[in-house]
């Protein structure tokens, strides 16, 4: 699938990435789900991504994926009320980020899986309902919002959306991989 530039496509796109995530979640038992990565040592040292070292389970992915869309929530709700923030909040930049994003995880330590699960379901409908409530011009016009700069609110609105769930089904997939009686 191509990278979304209509606020339908957006829509469509998001919608079927994010079945797709609840599909392989509801595929796997209740061991597995909760189970530690077991990724082998050779490739996370082939992975460039840091985050193929930081996450360490499927709440931790959940939980990032939510984090992302309580960011673009904020923005959003910020600078509709003429506060003009950053997408990154203070002190993180996009050269920062991964601290930020080890905070989250951090942050999250003690939530459950079954909680994550539930944060992310209703982080997605609230995006959703977000998304909804712009123009298709408003969300891919550049510079129809003067506060997204030379980035359309829909290419924010796609990262933390179906490229973000695209990462995580990649990522899902690599652990089930790694389950036993897996092949």
């Amino acid at each position: 699938m191509s990278r979304p530039t209509t606020k339908v496509d957006l829509v469509t796109g998001s919608n079927q990435k994010f079945s797709e995530l609840e599909k392989l979640l509801h595929s796997m038992t209740e061991l597995e789900l909760e189970r530690t990565f077991n990724f082998d040592k050779a490739f996370l040292e082939k992975q460039q991504a840091t985050h193929w070292q930081r996450d360490k389970n499927l709440r931790d992915v959940l939980i990032h994926l939510y984090e992302w869309h309580q960011l673009l929530l904020n923005w959003v709700a910020n600078n509709k009320q003429g506060q003009g923030v950053s997408f990154l909040p203070e002190p993180y930049n996009w050269r920062t980020y991964p601290k930020m994003n080890i905070e989250f995880l951090e942050k999250h330590q003690q939530t459950s899986y079954h909680h994550a699960k539930e944060l992310l379901e209703q982080s997605h409908v609230d995006i959703m309902k977000l998304i909804h409530s712009f123009s298709n011009d408003e969300l891919f016009a550049k510079e129809a919002l003067k506060w997204t700069g030379n980035t359309s609110l829909g290419s924010y609105c796609v990262s933390v959306t179906s490229s973000h769930y695209d990462w995580a089904i990649k990522k899902i997939k690599k652990h089930i991989q790694t389950l036993p009686n897996q092949t």
